[in-house]
């Protein structure tokens, strides 16, 4: 149809003239349409006939000469234009709204293809929270270092990083269509009540990234036993490509309403085993014992830690990343000034809550407590509790010095805060 209208445009129908009009009539054929000239000349003639048919109109009794009526003779009709080289010309406003209608077409085209995957092995998704990979067994997502993720030393803490963990994990769900009414839960879980409990995190940090920075989060899932799950994580810098956080957890499925730990049902097994990896943990474990503080081992104690209503998550128990803020409450100051935590092994042992209150317990191991300030490598052991003494995440951390420009950057904002 476009075509036609571009052909038509360029290329109008020759008319021929009244007269040969007329004489097609004598034979009794119809007035022919001549690119609409005729036409006009033709309803000109038929308002003619229609205003003779029709009496003379009359004022005060005296009869009304029409400007109709003067029009009376075929001869006496006004002719149609002379046919010159303006009016003969194609009919622009056709055209345009004909290129306009191609290129239109042509856009929507092009953005449906743009919305397509560039390998066949990638999935995108359509929400733009990231992207699946590796034959759909690897999920990817980019994070932008927000200036309200960064500490005093400019870079960003510990726990903004296991937030990138713990959201890529969600969305991988997500995107795989997993997602069910629920906290990185499945259909078949839901309908169940079961929920992920993570038991075990392991995280190595080999460098921080700083504001502005946008990394990259990979993440995969493995069998772990019968009754467990492993997802590891790869942080890398997207720019370049330096690796930054390797991470690796357990964890197990617990009953939403009983609280109690359960296998994994065959239902679903089926509904994840397509996404597990055969693959080794990217962290080798620490198969270290974590030994469990007491008043008379610690030598620093946080009391009276307790969840806010915003720690809890849709499942209705504490985050594990506010876990670890907490265990960094019973850390000592001068080494949070001086050092950074280049990894972190914990396991998580009961979750508390809404009105549980808290005891951090922290130990030092490998320096002297007075002198952490300029002493290397440090370590901590670490213990979460209830006032009780029931026991909630047992951990261990291991502190490097900070970089000379992050030390210097501290005691600058330290002094000019004073």
């Amino acid at each position: 149809m476009v075509v036609t209208a571009v052909t038509a445009s360029f290329f109008p129908v020759t008319s021929t003239s009244p007269e040969s009009g007329a004489e097609g009539n004598k034979h009794g054929d119809g007035p022919t349409n001549l690119g609409g000239f005729k036409s006009k000349y033709a309803s000109s003639r038929g308002l003619k006939v229609k205003a003779n048919a029709q009496a003379p109109p009359k004022v005060n009794g005296t009869a009304v000469t029409t400007s109709v009526e003067t029009y009376k003779h075929d001869d006496d009709l006004p002719s149609p234009p002379p046919r010159t080289f303006i009016n003969q010309l194609p009919d622009w406003s056709m055209l345009l709204a004909a290129i306009t209608t191609i290129f239109l077409a042509a856009e929507k085209q092009w953005m449906m293809l743009d919305w397509k995957p560039k390998r066949p092995d990638m999935l995108i998704d359509p929400f733009g929270i990231g992207k699946i990979v590796q034959d759909g067994m690897v999920f990817r997502q980019n994070f932008s270092i927000r200036s309200y993720e960064i500490g005093a030393d400019r870079t960003a803490s510990i726990e903004t990083v296991m937030n990138h963990l713990q959201e890529t994990a969600l969305n991988h769900v997500k995107t795989a269509g997993l997602l069910g009414d629920g906290f990185g839960s499945t259909p078949e879980m839901c309908k169940k009540n079961l929920i992920w409990v993570v038991t075990r995190m392991q995280v190595a940090v080999d460098r921080y990234p700083t504001w502005g920075d946008v990394v990259q989060v990979d993440t995969w899932v493995s069998a772990s036993g019968k009754n467990g799950m492993r997802r590891d994580w790869l942080l890398r810098n997207c720019k370049t490509g330096e690796i930054l956080t390797r991470a690796s957890s357990i964890w197990v499925m617990m009953n939403k309403l009983t609280r109690r730990l359960s296998k994994i049902p065959a239902e679903v097994r089926e509904e994840i085993g397509s996404y597990f990896v055969n693959s080794s943990p990217i962290l080798e474990e620490d198969n270290r014992k974590l030994p469990k503080l007491d008043d008379s081992t610690a030598d620093y104690i946080r009391p009276g830690l307790s969840p806010r209503w915003n720690d809890l998550d849709v499942n209705q128990h504490v985050n594990n990343v506010k876990y670890i803020g907490w265990i960094l409450e019973s850390a000592p100051q001068s080494i949070l000034e001086s050092h950074e935590l280049s990894a972190m092994t914990l396991e998580y042992r009961r979750e508390c809550g809404r009105d549980s209150v808290l005891q951090s317990l922290t130990s030092i191991s490998g320096a002297g407590v007075g002198n952490l300030a300029h002493s290397g490598h440090v370590e901590c052991k670490h213990l979460l509790r209830l006032e009780d003494g029931a026991e909630i995440v047992r951990g261990r951390t291991e502190w490097r010095p900070k970089p000379v420009n992050n030390i210097g950057t501290v005691n600058q904002v330290a002094a000019e805060s004073t």
